[in-house]
């Protein structure tokens, strides 16, 4: 039987190609007409394309059949405890470590009990000139959803 590639397997295979091809993520976002944040996320495995954004991709980066039917894959969203340890992954974990309750504090008291979600959601990473060094701005913007707890059909009196 031959060889599956993944979507990990092909998250690098796109990493090599781009760089040997000097295509930015940008260009390939504009060339799919996506968001850039978006798009290197679906590239790295966390989203699906559709069969005409795969091809696009795969023209671009000189992929085969087989990486533009994985590019269309659902796929399966879960953390990589390794990649965890990447520095700058590690600084978000820091972060919403020591941030996290302050952020659930004021989520809660400007809304009301609920969260926000990552499903109906935008990310946009910015970078903003600072005299004592280049700051890295990171914009969270996700629909709040309320919890709504229902009552079954079937309600008791």
């Amino acid at each position: 039987m031959p060889t599956v590639l993944t979507k990990t397997d092909l998250a690098q295979v796109v990493r090599v190609a781009r760089a040997k091809r000097g295509v930015s993520w940008a260009k390939i976002a504009e060339s799919i007409g996506k968001d850039p944040v978006w798009t290197v996320a679906a590239l790295l495995g966390q989203h699906p394309l559709t069969a005409g954004e795969a091809s696009t991709v795969a023209s671009l980066l000189d992929l085969d059949d087989e990486a533009v039917a994985v590019l269309q894959l659902m796929p399966y969203r879960a953390s990589d405890a390794t990649m965890a340890t990447d520095p700058t992954i590690y600084r978000f974990h820091e972060a919403l470590a020591v941030y996290g309750p302050a952020i659930k504090e004021l989520i809660h008291e400007e809304f009301g009990d609920g969260i926000m979600s990552a499903i109906n959601f935008k990310l946009s990473v910015q970078r903003r000139p600072h005299p004592e060094g280049d700051r890295v701005v990171v914009t969270f913007d996700g629909k709040f959803l309320d919890y709504a707890w229902k009552h079954s059909a079937k309600e008791v009196s």
